[in-house]
């Protein structure tokens, strides 16, 4: 039974599903997604047509807005909401440490977790479609990884899709995760780079916690070990819109002075361990590089090979001289499944599928090219999370897609613009703008 409520301005209604975890074995085990349907309470009774939302990630659940925020508020002047919590996030069946070993071992967790990629949430969504609609199409909404789903349902589903929007989400059709992160790193240098520019004095203050990592490497109250390389992912806020003022922030009152000496503060040991536990999102972890795994190539912790052919990112070799310690970004690293508490039961089991060399293609490039789909996607300009010259590629690959290319936003747009980044986009689907 469904159990409406309300907020300021809207309706919501919590919505749950039984889908298979494997779609090719449709009597077999089952999962349960979660989702809540939103309309202006204005228009509850209405017939308006519906707008699923994808997250990004992968392993994050739908945004807990309250009343109309961000592009919300938009979206409900023409439609009917679904806030999808993707399979193994948020309120649907859980994946994380405490719940895999149900599973069994690490192969079988592995195993599991391969029904976890974008090709899957499609399958989902195709599955709750007739059940929320009635059989008719509806728009799609994808935020980054959520971008990434919708491509895959461009492939593989478009009947199911009366137009697809893309927010920072255009991704590779054929690179190996190598190539994904080949081309970050220079990018998060970039915006290192723009960061200190704007704070100058972050930089000693970076060397100067660098410093004190390398000689203490304290744990944190939660268990987390707060390495170098750990400090220095903290760089994943300079993707975001309000990021390096954040991290600025952060940084500023990072040691406090105590009878043996200074140490790292407590708050600023509370909010880092805020920052860096994946205990709230641990299939980001686990299939982050898998979301990139296309063929008989394992990605076999990439973004660590990766960083090997960029020095500069040595914050050893940074203390040595008198350069700069420079932060990283959105990338997941075999030594965090040591460092985190929330992944350390589960670090066989993602090694396990960073080894893994069948992985099956999840964008169909003949279908992508007669696509008839009405299609618009924003494109960040020096997007630090995905690379605008793949993205670029890509629109152009899709039959009909209009894009906008902005740096107006980070990769956060459609969420700090308010309702300004969707609107454009229903615009160019509509051949309104």
């Amino acid at each position: 039974m469904s159990l409406s409520y309300r907020q300021p301005g809207i309706v919501l209604t919590d919505r749950r599903f039984v889908v298979p975890l494997d779609h090719d074995d449709p009597d077999g085990e089952t999962i349960e997604l979660y989702a809540r349907e939103v309309v202006a309470g204005d228009r509850a009774d209405a017939e308006l047509p519906w707008l699923l939302y994808l997250q990004g990630g992968p392993g994050f659940g739908a945004n807990r807005f309250v009343g109309k925020q961000a592009w919300l508020g938009r979206a409900l002047q023409d439609h009917r909401v679904l806030l999808l919590d993707q399979r193994g996030t948020g309120a649907s069946t859980p994946a994380n440490r405490q719940t895999l070993p149900l599973r069994g071992g690490p192969r079988e967790q592995a195993d599991y977790l391969t029904h976890f990629r974008a090709d899957s949430i499609v399958r989902d969504c195709e599955a709750i479609r007739p059940r929320v609609t009635g059989g008719a199409p509806w728009t799609v909404l994808g935020q980054s990884f959520g971008g990434f789903c919708t491509v895959n349902y461009l492939s593989t589903a478009p009947e199911g899709l009366s137009a697809a929007v893309i927010t920072g989400g255009l991704p590779s059709l054929d690179a190996h995760a190598d190539d994904v992160y080949r081309a970050a790193y220079p990018r998060i240098e970039r915006k290192v780079a723009a960061h200190y520019a704007r704070y100058p004095q972050d930089v000693e203050r970076a060397r100067r916690i660098a410093e004190h990592l390398l000689q203490h490497e304290p744990v944190l109250s939660g268990g987390h070990r707060l390495t170098v390389e750990a400090f220095q992912s903290l760089g994943i806020l300079l993707g975001s819109g309000d990021g390096s003022h954040r991290l600025h922030y952060l940084l500023e009152d990072a040691f406090v002075r105590t009878p043996g000496g200074l140490a790292l503060s407590d708050a600023f040991q509370e909010q880092v361990q805020a920052l860096l536990s994946y205990a709230g999102h641990p299939l980001y972890a686990l299939v982050h590089e898998a979301i990139y795994g296309q063929d008989d190539r394992p990605t076999a912790w990439s973004a660590e090979r990766m960083r090997a052919e960029f020095p500069q990112f040595d914050a050893a070799k940074a203390l040595a001289g008198d350069g700069p310690v420079l932060f990283t970004g959105e990338s997941v690293h075999p030594w965090m499944f040591d460092t985190d508490p929330a992944l350390r039961p589960l670090r066989e089991t993602a090694q396990l599928l960073a080894e893994r060399t069948d992985w099956t293609p999840l964008y169909d490039t003949a279908r992508l090219a007669a696509n008839e789909v009405p299609a618009a996607a924003a494109i960040y300009h020096d997007d630090m999370y995905v690379d605008t010259a793949h993205a670029l590629r890509t629109a152009r690959s899709i039959r009909g897609l209009r894009t906008w290319v902005t740096n107006e936003f980070e990769h956060d747009g459609v969420r700090v613009g308010g309702p300004r980044v969707l609107d454009r986009l229903l615009a160019l689907i509509r051949d309104e703008a």
